[in-house]
């Protein structure tokens, strides 16, 4: 039987309902009526997983939260909150929780949860799951960082099930990446793969794009269409920027997940398909479904199977790997000769924060394998606004700077800026830990208030100060 699950809930009815489907399911529950007790058993039995009620009579579950993310950065937190209570649930997801549930959820939303936070504890919870990590990276992506290597374990072990994933991340992570890698390891990998752009397409054609159409069904519906939904039968489709979408489609992509079935406009017949959504997005949901711009019944439909990609300023190393295996790609695409990075443009490439990720880092590097010839890529062949960038990047770096006196002369030039940058000859690891520890120091030690001004979790500093304390 799996490790049990710590249950916060002071209402004894709900208390009892949660243990039996928790007990169905095959997981033991271990039950506290409030606060103070959750924190007795959590100390005694260091449980992995804790479905937490925000309400109790004794503290607020928020603090609660916090305390027990504090002695264990890695447990997987549930939190239930009361229907209207979006605030809550945003605020306990940026507090470093793993999921929430809304009362009233059904017994397959409880048990979805678990089992995915059962999956993101690691490999030992991956015993039936096949996954094969190359020397530069997995499905497509390159990287080999810890962060990364939690991605690929999460889409080797979610492959083969028909949930519903929800991948956010800022632009140029590798969300459309992401869907493809998903779609490769299922059992659909043979269907056809349909990506749809939902921010791309005027909102008075999106239904079409999404559902189809039939001939004359409007002006300009010269002829039959078969829609996104249609075309992805026996596959995936990927739903990118979804929370662009009209509300009005919102409402008929929901009744979809929950019939599977699509009727083109048009027509008066609906038609079951067979299709497995994945759905992106770079806005933050949370904070979408509390603008009342997304649907909340919608988005707990889509969010089964959460996964963020993380921003590549916080993947260590990757991004010389992507660099490089970029580089051997471009220079033959191109008929190039490049085959080296010299040692300015390495440094610069690993202490950029990289504000566009991926996406920024392919384009800078392209633009100067197609502009320029020879073998090595040289910083003065890197293109004037991205080291017009990294400039502003440095002189923001030195006006920040604890401790030290604002400089007498005008700022330094864009020269100046990159060779101190050059000479600092920090990596971007040994950055971000200085970063992360004076904002803990500035906040006299709170992380929650440095993870705020950082915007992170309290729980992803947390996990990298016991990396650090680990080496």
């Amino acid at each position: 039987m799996p490790e049990p699950v710590l249950l916060i809930e002071d209402t004894p009815s709900l208390q009892m309902v949660y243990e039996a489907i928790l007990n169905k399911s095959g997981y033991k529950a271990d039950c506290a009526n409030n606060a103070a007790e959750g924190a007795i058993l959590f100390r005694k039995n260091g449980h992995k997983i804790i479905l937490l009620d925000l309400l109790l009579p004794d503290r607020d579950g928020l603090d609660l939260m916090a305390d027990l993310l504090a002695l264990n950065s890695r447990v997987k937190v549930i939190v239930i909150t009361a229907n209207g209570s979006i605030n809550r649930a945003v605020a306990a997801m940026r507090g470093g929780a793993f999921d929430f549930l809304v009362k009233p959820f059904d017994e397959q939303r409880l048990i979805s949860s678990v089992r995915n936070a059962i999956v993101d504890l690691g490999p030992s919870a991956l015993s039936n799951a096949s996954i094969e990590v190359s020397e530069t990276g997995f499905q497509g992506f390159t990287g080999v960082s810890p962060v990364m290597q939690d991605i690929y374990k999460k889409i080797a072990s979610i492959g083969r099930s028909m949930a519903t994933v929800f991948i956010s991340g800022e632009s140029g992570t590798g969300k459309e990446l992401c869907a493809e890698a998903i779609h490769a390891v299922s059992n659909r990998a043979s269907g056809p793969f349909v990506p749809l752009n939902c921010g791309a397409i005027p909102a008075d054609l999106l239904e079409s794009e999404v559902f189809g159409h039939l001939k004359g069904s409007f002006t300009g519906a010269i002829a039959d269409k078969i829609g996104a939904a249609a075309a992805a039968d026996g596959g995936t489709l990927f739903l990118d920027e979804i929370c662009e979408m009209d509300m009005a489609l919102q409402t008929k992509l929901l009744r979809f997940l929950q019939t599977s079935t699509i009727q083109p406009v048009g027509s008066v017949s609906p038609r079951k398909v067979d299709v497995r959504i994945v759905c992106a997005t770079n806005r933050d949901p949370f904070e979408e479904v509390a603008a009342g711009r997304f649907r909340e019944d919608l988005f707990y439909r889509l969010h089964v199977v959460p996964i963020h990609l993380p921003n590549l300023r916080n993947r260590g190393e990757d991004a010389l790997l992507i660099a490089k295996a970029a580089l051997q790609r471009f220079s033959r695409e191109e008929g190039k000769k490049f085959n080296r990075l010299s040692g300015d443009v390495t440094r610069v490439f690993a202490a950029h924060p990289w504000p566009g990720n991926v996406r920024q880092l392919l384009n800078v590097l392209r633009n100067a394998i197609v502009l320029n010839d020879g073998e090595v890529v040289e910083l003065k062949m890197l293109a004037p606004e991205f080291l017009a960038a990294l400039s502003s990047h440095m002189n923001g770096a030195t006006k920040a700077a604890p401790d030290k006196p604002p400089p007498e002369a005008t700022a330094p030039s864009q020269e100046s800026a990159i060779e101190a940058l050059l000479s600092s000859r920090q990596t971007l690891a040994q950055l971000e830990r200085d970063i992360i520890e004076a904002t803990i120091e500035k906040y006299g030690g709170s992380v929650p208030r440095a993870a705020r001004h950082l915007d992170l979790s309290p729980s992803t500093i947390y996990r990298k100060r016991e990396s650090w304390d680990e080496k």
